[in-house]
């Protein structure tokens, strides 16, 4: 079969499948023992590359759908001398539901996607029934999916959705669970006056047993 390659020379911390219509093999993307996690629409790389510098021990990626972003990210990984994480120029929703292994995320984040606040474009919100069950697959056991939202409608659009598709255990995410570090919508929401409501969702061992 033929491989689909890039026409272009790819980033040195850029991640490129050897073929973007199949999905991968968990060692073609897990490192063993190495906890991955996904940041989807990565943006400038704020987030990603916080998360990289605190947790040394765990591997990131983030997803990102246009050029210029994924250059300049992965050049900030280059100059940080980040080992750990790498981005994959790719749209969001078809990397959750077509590339990503199986089991093969420990936690999978989705910071401030757009809301597409007209009725008219609520069918291209990424959070739907199809997203949700793909991500679900794609998490290991026991791991997590992280969103947040600075739109009020949109996210109670997510818990309708996380409720009618019944699998995900919500978690309490107080601000100082862990670290994380905000993104670059995120402090401009907040320098405006908003703010964001999360959803911390897990996929028990039990549940994904059942």
């Amino acid at each position: 079969m033929e491989v689909t390659r890039l026409a272009r020379v790819p980033e040195a911390q850029e991640f490129v499948p050897e073929d973007y219509f199949r999905r991968l093999e968990k060692h073609e993307l897990v490192r063993e023992g190495r906890p991955l996690e996904i940041d989807l629409g990565c943006g400038d790389g704020r987030f990603l590359l916080g998360m990289a510098e605190h947790y040394p021990e765990r591997d990131f990626l983030g997803v990102e759908r246009l050029l210029g972003r994924v250059r300049k990210v992965c050049k900030k990984i280059g100059k940080l001398g980040l080992a750990n994480a790498r981005v994959l120029r790719l749209e969001s929703r078809y990397t959750a539901e077509w590339l990503l292994p199986k089991e093969s995320v420990s936690r999978l984040h989705l910071l401030c996607p757009d809301p597409w606040p007209k009725f008219r474009h609520h069918r291209r919100r990424l959070i739907q029934q199809e997203f949700l069950q793909a991500v679900w697959d794609t998490l290991e056991p026991g791991g997590e999916f992280l969103f947040k939202t600075d739109h009020p409608e949109y996210f109670e659009w997510a818990m309708e959705k996380v409720e009618a598709f019944g699998k995900f255990e919500r978690l309490e995410w107080p601000e100082d669970a862990f670290f994380y570090p905000k993104t670059d919508f995120q402090l401009l929401w907040e320098s405006e006056g908003k703010s964001l409501q999360g959803l911390r969702l897990k996929k028990s061992a039990a549940q994904a047993e059942a």
